[in-house]
């Protein structure tokens, strides 16, 4: 199709409650009209409408012609925003100009037309095609609306001239509308991921870049801009996730004309991208998530997860991870003694963690070596992984595929696989280098090295851990930027070992939560939310990780009575409440776990278990914070017949008692009755309102009444009749807050009365 049969047409996607449309009009790559919520059936004359209404006046000191913003911003337009592209050959060609040349939508090709046409769809792809003749540069740009009414959009830039053209960026924006001036995004550093951060949009840029080879504890994760105020239940808000997992950017930008804009792609490192006659470079996908409230934008994420065909789908198993428990002090009749143990409480998987191979007594030296390390496991490791699955549990090895020791035979036999520039080793962090996996024999090792270990043993589950930045990321024989080769490197072995290995699982941990993002995603079945396990910590780390992804995909383990992170003490009802609304598992020396304790754990272990389906298919529900120390969410089933609601003590709040606190999510025109959950004792600090309707107790004489339990009538599995309100009454007046201590969760079951 030639530049003078250029298409023309505009294009309406809805899903979702959400609609996008497009302007692919004038031979003119396409740019966003309208984002957001659904506007129903269009006709041509409606559409030319809305692109007729998006046009600016004219303002003073800027461009004769109204700035026309694609998807990929376009510097020669007139737009002095962040460029779509950055790039050049030799110092020329960095302003392209793109002519589309073909449209498809869902696969079929959209003919040239003199007059401009409406093409609409549902959920659907839209597919442009564009050249521009001078700079001898291709390009194809797809946009998509997934059924959740998740956008996305992905563009490739081809060379099509004889010489080299340097990419030194290539990123995608989407328009927000004016009334969204209040930025949402995240920080975080090791042990506390996922920190909210709130600022005006001023005039402009925010911009979150990410250079640590990873995703890092401090990404951006969702780069949100809404209304002001904006919170879980209400308020409009347009967000932006960049689905990689190496260096990437997000970024809110305004400009002085008013134009708004979100957007990412991944952060090129100088020379990375080098594209020879023919040659391309593709984006990650770059999301879009529009809702009415956080909860309506957060769902659209889970929504989109959960509707892959590599989504887990069976029961999350209940995991005991060993790192807690014996750090590097691997003992076969202690891990035998622990596995029975965890067997006894219902685990259903068993993971060893580090120190299983060569040379690793401690985190000096070994990484790169994966060979069982004969001297700690002389039989390797079929005793324990025997013992483990005869007791019927699953059996997990962690792994680090990704990094080297200087003390390893690997690293002595192929310094030249460390990643480095310069001449220099790059700093060491946690006494550990890089293994260039760019480099073909060295990804060839590691594949060979780790397919020996799956195909010798019954191992159903990989922790995959990544416990360093790329510092110095060179590759070599020259030292060039490696960092975007090696992130593709890890996706392509990852792809390779499920292939090899049908049903494989594999967690993606990296120094805890710094490698959570939608690239890693595509090949991962579970994230590790962050090293510290401490439940106060916890509560806000996944709380604002379900902001991406749904509970099912984040592990969420019982640690010990007290943190090894923080060197706080809690109770087991807090840790075991905080942790159940996740994948559950534990990561506690349980040979020092007391009888009493052992037995709550098992409660609680058979309560995950007989709430887990509607935990991991529910609609995640975050009520609106009235009191910053008491945090209520949940789950909410689909056919929404049942709820398990969480309130989390958080702090000590500054009045008592709390007042009333909602439920939202339910039905408005059904009945509900909500009873409180007891696994365990109640603790003391727990008091009862009146709408728990607890049972007249007789007075004793004595504090605790005969026969053991609470003076209250709260004791362990005990039925508390609760209260029947309709789910219109629980949204909009609620019920009053229960009295507790700081720092622990009462567990509310929500059902449908017939």
């Amino acid at each position: 199709m030639s530049d003078t049969a250029s298409p023309h047409a505009y294009v309406h996607l809805t899903a979702g409650g959400v609609s996008v449309v497009l302007d692919v009009t004038g031979g003119r790559l396409p740019a966003i009209v309208h984002w957001g919520a659904a506007l129903g059936d269009l006709n041509v004359a409606d559409t030319l409408a809305l692109a007729q209404a998006n046009i600016e006046p004219p303002a003073g000191n800027v461009v004769d012609l109204p700035v026309r913003l694609s998807i990929l911003p376009e510097h020669h337009t007139g737009w002095v925003g962040k460029p779509g592209i950055a790039g050049h050959r030799d110092g020329v060609d960095w302003s392209p100009l793109f002519t589309t040349t073909a449209l498809t939508v869902d696969g079929a090709e959209h003919r040239p037309s003199p007059d401009a046409e409406l093409v609409s769809a549902g959920a659907g792809t839209v597919r442009v095609t564009a050249h521009d003749a001078v700079a001898d540069l291709g390009l194809t740009l797809d946009v998509e609306l997934l059924p959740s009414g998740l956008l996305r959009a992905r563009a490739e830039v081809t060379n099509t001239g004889s010489s080299f053209y340097v990419l030194d960026g290539l990123q995608l924006a989407f328009p927000v509308p004016p009334q969204a001036r209040e930025i949402l995004d995240f920080a975080g550093r090791w042990g506390k991921e996922r920190t909210p951060q709130r600022r005006e949009l001023t005039v402009g840029i925010h911009e979150r870049e990410g250079r640590k080879g990873r995703t890092g504890p401090d990404a951006a994760t969702v780069l949100s801009v809404g209304v002001p105020g904006f919170g879980f239940g209400r308020g409009e808000v347009w967000g932006t996730h960049v689905g990689f997992s190496g260096n990437h950017r997000h970024y809110a930008e305004r400009l002085f004309t008013g134009f708004q804009v979100v957007g990412g792609g991944e952060l090129l490192l100088p020379g990375e991208i080098r594209l020879s006659d023919g040659e391309s470079y593709g984006t990650p996908w770059i999301y879009g998530a529009y809702g009415d409230g956080l909860d309506a934008q957060a769902h659209r994420f889970h929504d989109h997860l959960r509707s892959r065909p590599t989504h887990p789908r069976r029961a999350r198993p209940v995991t005991i991870n060993v790192w807690e428990a014996v750090y590097f002090d691997h003992d076969l009749a202690r891990l035998t003694d622990l596995a029975d143990r965890a067997a006894k409480l219902g685990v259903e998987r068993y993971v060893l963690d580090d120190g299983w191979f060569r040379y690793r007594r401690n985190d000096l030296a070994g990484l790169g070596d994966w060979h069982v390390d004969e001297t700690v496991w002389p039989n390797g490791l079929h005793p324990i992984i025997d013992h483990v699955r005869s007791l019927g549990m699953e059996f997990g090895l962690w792994f680090e595929p990704e990094m080297i020791n200087l003390d390893s035979d690997l690293a002595r036999e192929h310094p030249e696989w460390v990643m480095a520039t310069g001449g220099r080793t790059p700093v060491p962090s946690r006494n550990q280098q890089v293994l260039n996996l760019g480099i073909p024999e060295a990804y060839d090792h590691i594949l060979e090295r780790m397919s020996a270990i799956l195909g010798e043993y019954d191992i159903a589950y990989i922790k995959w851990d990544h416990n360093r930045d790329l510092i110095d990321a060179g590759t070599a024989p020259h030292g060039r930027a490696g960092v975007h080769d090696q992130t593709l490197a890890t996706y392509r072995l990852m792809d390779e070992l499920k292939r090899r290995f049908p049903g494989l699982e594999i967690e993606s941990c990296s120094s805890g939560g710094a490698r959570v993002d939608l690239g890693i995603l595509e090949r991962t079945d579970r994230v590790w939310v962050s090293d510290c396990i401490d439940p106060l910590e916890r509560q806000q780390m996944n709380r604002w990780t379900m902001q991406l992804l749904p509970p099912e995909l984040l592990g969420s383990h019982i640690a010990s009575g007290t943190s090894h992170t923080t060197g706080r003490y809690h109770r087991l009802s807090f840790r075991a409440g905080t942790a159940l609304y996740g994948h559950l598992g534990i990561e506690w020396d349980l040979a020092t776990a007391t009888d009493d304790e052992n037995a709550q754990l098992a409660v609680w272990i058979d309560l995950y278990k007989r709430h887990r389906e509607l935990l991991h298919t529910g609609t995640m529900v975050r009520a609106d914070e009235f009191d910053p120390t008491l945090l209520v969410y949940g789950a909410v089933a689909g056919d929404r017949a049942e709820a398990l609601f969480f309130l989390a003590y958080v702090g000590r709040s500054d009045v008592s008692p709390r007042g009333r606190f909602t439920l939202p999510g339910l039905d408005p025109d059904r009945r509900y009755r909500v009873r409180p959950v007891f696994a365990g004792e109640p603790d003391e600090g727990l008091k009862p309102p009146a709408w728990f309707n607890v049972p007249p107790q007789p007075q004793p004489t004595v504090t605790t009444p005969p026969g053991g339990g609470r003076a209250d009538g709260l004791s362990a599995g005990s039925e508390v009749p609760g209260v029947s309100m309709t789910g219109r009454a629980l949204a909009v007046v609620g019920l009053q807050t229960p009295a507790s201590f700081p720092d622990d969760v009462v567990v509310l079951s929500v059902t449908e009365e017939t």
